[in-house]
């Protein structure tokens, strides 16, 4: 039988040891949904030999433990086309309100509905000239994803101004809403560029603007992420569109825009007396001469830093997520790239910057997806097939639900294991571990 847990494979990113470091301790979380409680809740995807997903699975055939203690079942919730039937429904943690996010009432256990989607749409790292395509990614994802007793919220990260609830969307109109909205309003190419004077004024390398809208996405997303997390028993989906993150975007281009911007104040006589008062030309001088080696290990170096930041960001996301129970989908609407520099770009030195550029953006959402038990519908111009496969995974799954009886309660990480007695289940795929809070004092 094959296991698979949804902390997959990490994929290949720009700095491969400090990604697999952060991502590692980002694993250390999982499905805890409250802090005041040792309630766990987990949903798995049982398959067999074919790949098709098992639907008639009953309680008495799975056992879960805990570090090795078995734990009794409590609630056992089968979901079939986004549509839930339950045969162990003991009742689940309460939760308390708070401000933020406005959450649908409790219904009745005979509740059919299944599904939740947050579709975020980070517009600030969207082009103004791809909105085109980000409102047909949206149109597709209206289309082929979202089924009427669906719960749909969306929530943008820039001046489009999109802050919708989650609800049930009949006749479509708040997803109508939310596509005539949207813009994208991300940097430019050239202005990132252009943007090097700014540079290592925040002690950074790297545009600073970039910096700033990547840290308003990512707090969107884990604040979403606080609110997500007081939904218990529902598979809780979030539709990530965004085209990437990276925080030291072309290296050479910058670089090089740099030694020219000091090399023309050094051949830039300016002028100054001497102790007897007399004009002298003397040329301004700096740390990132061109012929100083110094200047670049010193860039060099600083661009390492920029690279673990990206790292430690995701790594908190992801962390937050599993801890929350919500699995990432990302998609970029821009399509399939290609590798030549576009003709509207002025300043890239070499080919490689536009493909470093590209593909760091890409794997950071490849991150996202993957180690929060989702995928990334990335490079692509057909996103139909990614999102049918979305509508696959989130129709069909069991929610299982226990009390942790674990005999160690200052263990803060805990290894989940699910077994299934039946010979033909060939797949398991569930998150196999959570966190809970330190306990005072230690």
């Amino acid at each position: 039988m094959k296991f698979r847990t949804m902390a997959r494979g990490i994929g290949l990113f720009v700095m491969p040891v400090l990604l697999a470091t952060a991502i590692l301790s980002a694993q250390q979380a999982g499905t805890v949904f409250r802090a005041t409680t040792n309630y766990v809740s987990t949903d798995v995807v049982v398959r067999d030999r074919e790949g098709k997903f098992i639907p008639d699975l009953r309680a008495a055939e799975v056992t879960v433990t805990e570090d090795g203690v078995p734990q009794k079942i409590e609630r056992f919730i089968r979901m079939i086309g986004g549509r839930t039937f339950t045969e162990i429904a003991a009742p689940a943690p309460t939760m308390r309100a708070s401000e933020g996010l406005i959450l649908p009432k409790v219904r009745q256990t005979n509740d059919v509905s299944g599904r939740i989607f947050m579709i975020l749409i980070d517009d600030l790292h969207l082009q103004t000239s791809d909105t085109p395509r980000i409102k047909q990614a949206l149109k597709e994802i209206r289309d082929t994803l979202i089924h009427d007793n669906d719960l749909v919220g969306f929530v943008s990260t820039g001046p489009s101004g999109i802050e919708i609830n989650p609800t049930y969307d009949f006749g479509r109109r708040r997803f109508d809403e939310a596509i005539n909205k949207v813009i994208g309003a991300g940097m430019k190419i050239n202005e990132i560029l252009d943007s090097v004077k700014y540079e290592g004024s925040n002690g950074n390398s790297g545009p600073p603007g970039m910096r700033q809208n990547a840290h308003t996405a990512f707090l969107t997303a884990y604040r979403m992420m606080e609110e997500l997390a007081k939904i218990n028993d529902r598979r809780k989906s979030f539709i990530y569109v965004s085209s990437g993150y990276t925080f030291d975007p072309f290296r050479e281009g910058r670089y090089a825009r740099i030694q020219a911007e000091y090399q023309r104040a050094a051949d830039t006589p300016t002028e100054f007396t001497d102790e007897q008062g007399l004009y002298i030309n003397r040329p301004i001088s700096s740390a990132y001469d061109v012929d100083t080696p110094l200047a670049d290990q010193y860039y060099m170096q600083k661009t390492e830093f920029a690279e673990s930041d990206l790292v430690h960001e995701i790594a908190q996301l992801t962390r937050e997520a599993r801890r929350a129970n919500v699995v990432f989908y990302t998609l970029d609407p821009r399509g399939l790239t290609t590798s030549s520099i576009p003709i509207d770009v002025l300043g890239l030195q070499t080919p490689a910057d536009w493909r470093d550029y590209i593909t760091t953006q890409t794997n950071s959402l490849r991150v996202l997806g993957e180690e929060t038990g989702g995928f990334c519908i990335c490079q692509t111009n057909d996103y139909k097939k990614g999102l049918q496969r979305i509508d696959a995974e989130t129709s069909d799954y069991y929610m299982i639900g226990y009390t942790s009886s674990n005999p160690d309660p200052f263990k803060i990480r805990r290894q989940i294991k699910i077994a299934v007695s039946r010979p033909e289940v060939s797949e398991l795929i569930y998150r196999d571990s959570y966190t809970i809070p330190r306990p005072k004092g230690r």
